[in-house]
């Protein structure tokens, strides 16, 4: 078989799962991983015979394709925010909905991290207008870190940032492990029960995508995403889609320093009760939608 004919064979074959496009897009990401080629060398060599094990290989593929399996566990990988990170069944994928939260935090924390920066320079020089600023070093939190892909891009962005990040899943900490080592990253992780831990320290950051799926809410999921990511990940723990939120409105409460920021991603049906949890104890408290228009973040400044 040729590249030619197995890409092909590869689109009636997955007609019913995929559109044309998005069946080209991944016939070529696969042939690349298991074959070596690029597009334009797929191009190019489209007449050339596979290997035995190649084309072995990448029937395969189809078949996994056809459980519903996304290709993202397959290939072991997935690009987000620019970088590369390692994915499987113990971890979500990361959604683009993620991105937006990370590209709000980043422009924000960028403020924090300039008053920080000014705060020592000003300490140096003997000015007092930010008396009552200590001088320290940005510390941020991170909770539910599955794939490690919110600690990571912070930490890439801010890299003298002191991050931690908390996890139930000692699985899913062992692919954010291999993500940091694979970045040359250094990330404090903590594997814990957040629901029943007790933060030890302050932070001028707190981050989270936790699980906000209701239970009423499953038959509303995609088998796709049921039947291979991990479901503690997804729902909450409880009839209480909140659970995670209260717990971290008390945290935040507690050990979320002064003019410190909170980014969290949220069910879009619970947007404002969400948000209520927030209306005390923070100076700004805001619900911010995506870019398809839905209740999909809280912003909260202490």
């Amino acid at each position: 078989m040729t590249i030619l004919e197995f890409k092909r064979h590869f689109k009636a074959e997955l007609s019913e799962v995929y559109t044309e496009s998005e069946s080209a897009f991944l016939c070529s990401v696969f042939v690349q991983k298991i074959v070596g080629f690029d597009s334009f060398h797929q191009r190019r060599f489209s007449d050339q015979e596979l290997l035995i094990q190649d084309e072995q290989s990448l029937l395969r593929v189809i078949s996994e394709l056809k459980t519903g399996k996304p290709y993202q566990h397959i290939v072991g990988e997935t690009e987000f925010y620019g970088m590369q990170f390692f994915v499987n069944e113990h971890v979500l994928i990361p959604r683009p909905e993620t991105e937006e939260l990370l590209e709000f935090a980043i422009q924000k924390i960028q403020e924090i991290n300039v008053m920080l920066n000014a705060t020592e320079r000003n300490e140096k020089s003997g000015d007092s207008s930010f008396l009552g600023m200590t001088k320290r070093t940005l510390k941020i939190l991170d909770i539910g870190t599955g794939t490690g892909i919110i600690p990571l891009v912070l930490k890439r962005y801010f890299p003298e940032a002191d991050v931690t990040s908390i996890d139930f899943s000692e699985k899913a900490l062992e692919t954010a492990k291999k993500n940091a080592d694979f970045h040359q990253l250094e990330i404090n992780f903590i594997h814990g029960d957040y629901l029943n831990f007790d933060l030890e320290q302050e932070f001028d950051v707190i981050i989270s995508n936790p699980p906000y799926i209701g239970i009423e809410e499953e038959s509303e999921i995609a088998d796709s995403v049921k039947e291979f990511e991990p479901k503690m990940a997804l729902f909450s723990p409880t009839s209480d889609a909140l659970i995670f939120y209260r717990k971290i409105a008390e945290d935040a409460e507690k050990h979320l320093n002064n003019n410190g920021l909170l980014f969290l991603e949220i069910n879009q049906k619970l947007g404002p009760e969400t948000l209520e949890l927030y209306s005390n104890g923070f100076s700004e408290a805001l619900l911010i939608k995506d870019l398809s228009e839905n209740d999909r973040f809280i912003f909260g400044k202490k």
